[in-house]
């Protein structure tokens, strides 16, 4: 699949439960609510709003990832 297509159905999901995320104020990455920590950049600051999770997760959900994940390290 895609690159692009699948970060846009990742958006697609977190658009339909924005509640369930949060966006890490440090790195913009969206998390589960459920982290303490965001697993990009250790941040420990959220922004929970519904309006920033939805905004955060269209403005992903149409460009390349730009950041190192875990699958990298392997």
């Amino acid at each position: 699949m895609d690159p692009l297509e699948e970060r846009a159905q990742r958006a697609a999901k977190i658009i339909a439960s924005p509640g369930d995320y949060q966006v890490c104020e440090s790195c913009g990455s969206i998390v589960s609510k459920k982290v303490v920590f965001c697993p990009n950049c250790n941040g420990y600051r959220f922004d929970s709003s519904r309006e920033r999770v939805i905004e955060q997760a269209e403005i992903l959900g149409k460009r390349a990832p730009t950041s190192i994940s875990f699958e990298d390290y392997l």
